[in-house]
């Protein structure tokens, strides 16, 4: 799938959204076409590659049929397209993916997560990542930069990365995790 392919694409369905043949919310995606296809060169049919709710561009180049996915876009499903086929599962939430994209992993897959710069901020992400990197799992993590948090700046919205104070420091406590230790009364 060459640049001019997934563009013409993304015009198709904008074309069809604007004649309201689509009738659910549809996610265009523009501007990183030459990235993706270098990263989608790694990407091999028995990965799993799971996706956001921006997704058109990774199920062209994951193998999706143009016809099949056209389809699913005009059914309402833009924002939650899903092929077992091809391996290829999105998610609308913020973030969704990445736990699901760690599961896959867990069950011996190997993953290939896209997701945004707004969802790199969340809790969901730092978890997935130090487990994944902990557990050594077969995921790829690829945060898709634009510069927005829906359509808001992301740095507006969150801030700068290095503005917080953090402390560190390591202890190790005299009691468990949980209780105090003796044994447990039961009422």
């Amino acid at each position: 799938m060459d640049r001019e392919t997934l563009i013409a694409f993304e015009h198709e369905i904008a074309d069809l959204f604007r004649q309201a043949k689509i009738r659910a919310p549809v996610h265009l995606c523009s501007g990183n076409e030459d990235i993706l296809i270098n990263i989608f060169k790694h990407v091999k049919p028995t990965d799993w590659v799971v996706s956001t709710h921006r997704s058109h561009l990774h199920a062209l180049l994951k193998g999706i049929p143009p016809e099949w996915l056209k389809r699913e876009i005009l059914a309402g499903h833009s924002i939650t397209l899903n092929n077992r086929e091809h391996r290829f599962f999105t998610s609308a939430i913020v973030g969704g993916g990445l736990p699901i994209a760690v599961g896959l992993a867990l069950a011996g897959e190997t993953v290939w997560c896209f997701f945004g710069d707004m969802a790199a901020r969340t809790g969901a992400f730092h978890e997935c990542v130090a487990y994944a990197a902990g557990h050594r799992l077969p995921v790829h993590f690829v945060i898709e930069d634009n510069g927005l948090s829906v359509c808001t700046p992301t740095q507006e919205v969150w801030g700068n990365d290095h503005a917080a104070k953090i402390i560190s420091y390591r202890y190790k406590s005299s009691w468990p995790h949980q209780g105090d230790g003796g044994p447990r009364v039961i009422f």
